[in-house]
């Protein structure tokens, strides 16, 4: 990379487009009110959340998305393609191509489903689970230990708000969703 390219990509020279107002968009301003440090606390959360998740998948063999599947297979039990489609807003050929892949590595099996016979049902296999465990063990521990720092009331507080937070997510017609369907700006 030519120095002129490095200095281009330099973080510490952030580049920014249009109006003096973008500057939020290169940087997030310091924040200002406790609502600001919560919000920048998330965003930070989330992204470390992401990369660990992505770094976890990459060391199981598998890609960021099948790793959420499983997730959410876990989180929320056997469930039709559907059903995935709904809770990761993904298409329904993005799912089938991700089941398609974790049924063929062993992590899922796809059996008829007992409510309908004109759907499937996806559950996870155990045995092939357990190698994935190890990747989590250390990170959940952690937070076990911070949150048993907190008092209860703050506990409830925390799930109250990641419950709303979720709710929000959820919704098909929600301000989120709204928002996602939007295309992106060119």
């Amino acid at each position: 990379m030519s120095t002129r390219q490095a200095a281009k990509f330099s973080p510490a020279r952030p580049r920014t487009r249009g109006a003096v107002g973008d500057a939020h968009l290169v940087r997030i301003p310091e924040p200002v009110t406790t609502t600001d440090r919560v919000v920048l606390e998330i965003r930070r959360f989330l992204s470390a959340g992401i990369f660990f998740n992505a770094q976890a998948a990459e060391r199981a063999g598998m890609g960021l998305t099948d790793m959420q599947m499983l997730h959410q297979l876990q989180l929320y039990g056997p469930a039709t393609p559907t059903q995935l489609a709904t809770l990761t807003r993904l298409s329904s050929g993005g799912v089938t191509v991700a089941l398609d892949r974790l049924e063929k590595s062993g992590y899922i099996r796809r059996q008829p489903n007992p409510e309908d016979r004109r759907s499937l049902l996806i559950t996870l296999v155990p045995a092939r689970l357990r190698k994935l465990a190890g990747l989590y063990e250390g990170v959940e521990a952690e937070t076990r230990r911070l949150l048993a720092t907190l008092p209860e009331r703050d506990l409830e507080a925390v799930v109250r708000f990641f419950e709303a937070m979720r709710a929000v997510r959820a919704d098909p017609n929600g301000p989120v969703a709204s928002r996602e369907r939007q295309s992106p700006p060119r």
